[in-house]
């Protein structure tokens, strides 16, 4: 659907049904259009936390799935990833019910606030949306947020506040910010990922330059970014640039490694000094994603010192560089990153926490990302001390490329493979010493090796 078909279908109907309520990326959506007063109904496979919470609200929930979940729907919402055949979704099509993606709906959601602020970029996204809303939230402007990761300050993965203002992720992949309607579009970086959609950079700055057209008030983005820059050429919006170069609008100075891998940093705007901003998440990359929330702060109304508490109180989301526990002098933690870029400044700023060792454990994720990015990925990796992997897991994908993990593991000297998370949770504590980190690497499922290993530890003790 169009935004304007979901925009005039969701003022024609009020009872909606979840399939997959209990995701991440749903919750959010439920509980905004649930305040916005919509009788909502769901289902998914399994219970979990959110289906609780979501119960709390007074929200129906059904596991499994099965088309007498649906009746009295007017509308069903369901996540592009929805397996084929499924008996919800065959009943609503049957009965002419309409179905509405997620991606489509969060379009929806965005113009329901006159200060929409959407941050996208191939890097970083979910933390500076999580820096942001906690911004937000230390300066008491109470923000609605759709986050791709959990933010310990609220609890999850979004909110509903009572404000105008909203903190939205924008994801590029397949183009789903294309479904949003910007006021403030926000661009932190673009790289070379997603090339079996987007076919070539080229094809995916085309679609940052969409995205940043669609803005209505203004345009953010990071000047030090060279294919950021130019992408946004021929936008006609507002453009407001960050970052170290002198051209910038807002420029970064004084950037001080105050503590091991922890940064903090100045940041001028056209009339003289902001002020200084102390990070507690990692890695030098981070300061560009900090100055990028600075700048939406101060467009939002906040001043100077509430940025400052804000982004100082953000200790990180979940999956983005989190620690998971210490057992025995071990330390065990889990990140996102499954991009070499990423890749790169997450080993680096590790290496720079004063561990003994750092053990990679990485999940390469998909086969064409891996097959396009495979000499990039081996030199990445190497900047740790050990690395392990398990295969690749395809996804959406069929490997047609014959790619597998034993080619990304003859080109990095002394790694090792496993098939099974049981391999690699018994190989990674054989082999950790004393002041070590084992690190998990990758979007998908790799988290289930860290999480192996934090319960394996605890009989140890």
């Amino acid at each position: 659907m169009t935004s304007t078909e979901v925009a005039n279908l969701l003022r024609q109907v009020r009872r909606l049904h979840f399939v997959g309520i209990g995701g991440s990326g749903m919750f959010p959506l439920v509980e905004i259009l649930h305040a916005e007063g919509y009788e909502i109904t769901g289902s998914d496979v399994n219970e979990g936390s959110i289906i609780a919470y979501e119960r709390q609200l007074g929200i129906p929930v059904a596991i499994g799935h099965d088309a007498r979940n649906i009746a009295g729907a007017q509308a069903l919402v369901v996540t592009a990833a929805l397996l084929a055949g499924n008996p919800e979704v065959a009943a609503a099509e049957a009965a002419g019910i309409p179905v509405i993606e997620r991606a489509e709906l969060l379009g929806y959601v965005s113009t329901l606030f006159s200060n929409a602020f959407c941050i996208s970029g191939t890097h970083g996204k979910t933390t500076t949306t999580s820096m942001l809303t906690s911004v937000f939230l230390k300066a008491g402007l109470d923000p609605s947020a759709v986050i791709g990761g959990k933010l310990p300050l609220i609890g999850g993965y979004g909110r509903r506040g009572h404000s105008d203002r909203i903190v939205i992720e924008a994801c590029e992949f397949k183009d789903t910010f294309l479904h949003l309607a910007p006021d403030y579009a926000v661009i932190l970086n673009i790289d070379a990922d997603h090339l079996d959609y987007f076919g070539s950079l080229d094809g995916i700055k085309r679609s940052f330059h969409a995205f940043a057209q669609s803005a209505s008030k203004a345009v953010i983005a990071n000047g030090d970014d060279r294919n950021t820059m130019d992408a946004l050429a021929g936008v006609q919006r507002p453009i407001i640039t960050f970052g170290e170069s002198e051209s910038c609008d807002y420029r970064i100075t004084d950037i001080l490694n105050y503590s091991r891998a922890f940064y903090s940093f100045r940041l001028s705007g056209k009339d003289g000094e902001i002020g200084e901003f102390q990070l507690s998440v990692p890695g030098r990359h981070n300061v560009h994603n900090a100055a990028a929330a600075v700048v939406c702060g101060l467009l939002a109304g906040a001043d100077a010192q509430q940025i400052q508490e804000g982004l100082s109180s953000f200790h990180g989301a979940g999956r983005r560089f989190e620690i998971l526990g210490e057992y025995g002098g071990v330390t065990i933690a889990d990140d996102y990153a499954h991009h070499p870029t990423e890749i790169r400044v997450t080993l680096e700023a590790a290496k720079r926490m004063g561990y003994n060792r750092v053990i990679a454990v990485f999940q390469p994720f998909t086969y064409s990302r891996t097959r396009l990015l495979l000499d990039d990925f081996a030199a990445v990796l190497q900047i740790a001390d050990k690395v392990v992997m398990s295969e690749i897991m395809g996804s959406r994908e069929v490997n047609t490329f014959g790619i597998r993990t034993k080619d990304l593991a003859d080109r990095i000297p002394g790694s090792v493979w496993f098939d099974t998370f049981e391999e690699i949770c018994d190989h990674c504590l054989s082999i950790a010493q004393l002041g070590d980190l084992i690190l998990t690497l990758g979007c998908g499922d790799i988290y289930k090796a860290a999480n192996m290993m934090v319960e394996k530890c605890k009989t140890f003790n």
